[in-house]
């Protein structure tokens, strides 16, 4: 899909930095180069002004008669409409929450009330803990058992011939990752999740890491859930969960008796983050207002955005890696440039990830550091202790500062 058309009718890079007021800061005689985009995103001035707006115009709770809440209400069911549109999904097959953890332990929860003593769950170890604890806590508290997709390490990727074995009549529940936030792979779900139906399973993905990179068709993974962060995608710190209407309306949810008990609202507990929520979808509409609007529908724009900015991150990717490639002290991770990835890159550093961490920090390159809740992954590569040294590139990243960070990686040799 990208070509030198499309490319052209996305912003370039220069642009979307000027909209970003955090790439102001400086340390010393630099901007400040945020590497830490993974665990979190800096944040575009309209989706600042969006939340501010609520705030200071429409603040109020939900379902009554007067108009700051019928406003609340309006902002709210518009912000399924965005977010659905960004999933591929119905408005009311869409739910938030505080984050994606909290948002997987509510669905666990409700699936668990249906499970029993033997039933098994399929989870990866490829993937970060939020989209395994819940599941562990099914087995302590109802001995459930749980199965483990085994990480190929000489290839990154998971073994499928592993899931098949795995997948057995007693499958409730496949619980899997889009796209690992440790090495950038990228897992074939749609395939796994065929492989599932076969046994009836309800089929949950996280796609956390890889809502950011690429666009997400829900229809297309044909999975029962699926979990996002507005956060890694310019929002702001709001979790949102995808749910197909007929598997919501199955869940045994616990909430509290009043409450709304139709649609998504089911899995939303008490009063909600309503500027986090109405923040989401400005971030949707910035990553579709990159592209130009003669491209068409906010879906098309979002599809051109997104596959501009991965084509970016495989340059950028790329010119990191072969950097790295002549320093012996550095060693990377993760699938090859080019191949089924994101645009983020961790890697081992002789004397340990902390220290490298900070060494970059002092020189205004902002990375972050450590098993990145993805301590299954650190586990099998040996790195409990020391950890890994994470680079996510993201629609702001520059080759220069990608040249900052070599040069500095370098001064690392002694």
């Amino acid at each position: 899909m990208t070509g030198p058309l499309l490319t052209h009718t996305v912003a370039d890079t220069h642009t979307i930095r000027s909209l970003f007021p955090a790439l102001e800061r400086t340390h010393g005689d630099e901007h400040v180069a945020y590497f830490d985009g993974p665990g979190g995103t800096q944040v575009p001035k309209s989706v600042a002004h969006a939340m501010t707006d609520y705030l200071f115009h429409h603040n109020a709770n939900t379902h009554w008669q007067y108009p700051t809440s019928q406003e609340t209400d309006a902002l709210i069911e518009a912000s399924r409409t965005t977010l659905g549109e960004f999933l591929n999904a119905a408005p009311h097959e869409i739910a938030f929450g505080a984050n994606m953890t909290t948002l997987m332990y509510h669905l666990s929860r409700a699936i668990g009330r249906t499970l029993s003593a033997g039933d098994e769950i399929i989870v990866s170890e490829l993937d970060h803990h939020a989209n395994i604890a819940p599941w562990q806590a099914l087995e302590k508290e109802r001995g459930i058992v749980l199965k483990w997709i085994p990480l190929d390490l000489h290839t990154s990727h998971l073994d499928f011939d592993a899931y098949a074995r795995a997948l057995s009549p007693r499958t409730k529940v496949v619980a899997l990752g889009a796209a690992s936030n440790a090495l950038g792979t990228i897992t074939d779900v749609r395939s796994l999740i065929a492989m599932a139906k076969d046994t009836g399973a309800l089929t949950v993905v996280d796609a956390v890491h890889y809502a950011p990179h690429h666009l997400v068709d829900v229809q297309a993974i044909g999975c029962d859930f699926l979990a996002c962060s507005a956060y890694k995608f310019y929002g702001p710190h709001i979790g949102v969960l995808y749910g197909k209407a007929a598997a919501i309306a199955a869940l045994d949810v616990p909430k509290l008796e009043p409450a709304p008990n139709v649609g998504s609202e089911r899995l939303e507990t008490g009063t909600q983050n309503h500027e986090g929520i109405v923040g989401a979808a400005a971030a949707v509409d910035f990553l579709a207002s990159l592209a130009s609007a003669e491209l068409g529908s906010r879906r098309d724009r979002l599809a051109a955005t997104l596959d501009t900015l991965h084509h970016r991150g495989e340059q950028l990717v790329a010119h990191l890696w072969d950097g790295i490639g002549r320093m012996p002290w550095v060693t990377p991770v993760g699938p090859l440039p080019g191949s089924s990835r994101t645009a983020t890159v961790s890697m081992r550093v002789r004397g340990g990830s902390d220290a490298a961490a900070r060494a970059l920090a002092a020189r205004g390159l902002y990375a972050s550091n450590g098993d990145f809740y993805a301590s299954t992954v650190a586990k099998r590569l040996g790195v409990e202790d020391e950890g890994l040294l994470r680079i996510g590139c993201m629609a702001y990243t520059t080759d220069r500062e990608i040249d900052r960070l070599l040069a500095a990686l370098y001064e690392l040799r002694a």
